[in-house]
């Protein structure tokens, strides 16, 4: 059954427009009495009937709340040094699937990847649209934001989170394994925990330091070495093994 963010409050009767209604009466070619998931932005997802298709909206209404929860218990944030190529897309992706909160990515100092405002604004568009996609594909309650940084916007927002570490290679290396564990033991549900990963080079010594002194966290994540692209997603499948499936 199709799925559908909508940027507004739960309704039981519903007219969308727009996007959605382009997909739902042009691309699906659906009609009255056919089924779909709606997911409003307070998080509420309900199993909608279509009562009237128009030329410019569809009207619904509302069969049934969708019971199972299928958001993490916390909210995990994942920001990237800016990585090469399409990997960003792929972390989005991915990262979405997996049950990310939310995105930020950041100018690492060791980013080859060179982003001006302009090419930033049209590649956070496109990430959106990938967040938004992967949502729908993985029957998300909630949609992850893509946003872009500055170094020091980003340490700025330490402060809006519970607990904030940094996936560090050389933690791996000296076989760390308490912190993260330590961090979710911690955390209750609907708390925020933001986690910062470098790019293809890794975080330099500056970085890590202003990172510690704004109130972060070194942890390891398992002893290999892992990619950019793929250590968030380490990070988002221990969180859902520890609240999801251990429990």
């Amino acid at each position: 059954m199709q799925r559908y963010f909508l940027d507004q409050a739960y309704q039981a009767t519903v007219e969308v427009s727009g996007e959605a209604h382009h997909h739902m009466s042009r691309v699906m070619r659906m009609s009255a009495e056919d089924q779909v998931f709606l997911v409003f932005n307070d998080q509420t997802a309900i199993i909608a009937q279509i009562i009237s298709i128009d030329g410019d909206k569809v009207t619904l209404e509302e069969v049934e709340k969708e019971s199972l929860q299928r958001e993490l218990p916390i909210n995990i944030t994942i920001a990237s040094g800016f990585p090469k190529g399409e990997k960003l897309e792929l972390i989005v992706q991915k990262g979405t699937e997996l049950g990310a909160y939310a995105f930020i990515a950041f100018p690492g100092e060791s980013s080859v990847a060179k982003w001006d405002a302009k090419k930033q604004q049209k590649k956070q568009q496109r990430l959106n649209k990938i967040a938004q996609e992967a949502a729908e594909q993985s029957h998300r309650q909630a949609l992850p934001q893509v946003e872009f940084a500055s170094e020091k916007e980003l340490i700025a927002r330490f402060g809006a989170y519970d607990a904030v570490l940094i996936a560090y290679e050389e933690s791996a290396k000296q076989g760390e394994q308490a912190q993260l564990v330590q961090t979710f033991q911690k955390l209750n549900a609907g708390q925020k925990l933001l986690v910062v990963f470098g790019p293809e080079g890794g975080l330099t010594l500056n970085e890590i330091e202003k990172f510690q002194a704004a109130g972060a966290h070194l942890c390891g994540l398992g002893p290999r070495i892992l990619r950019t692209e793929t250590a968030p997603f380490y990070l988002l499948s221990a969180a859902s093994f520890y609240y999801e499936l251990s429990r």
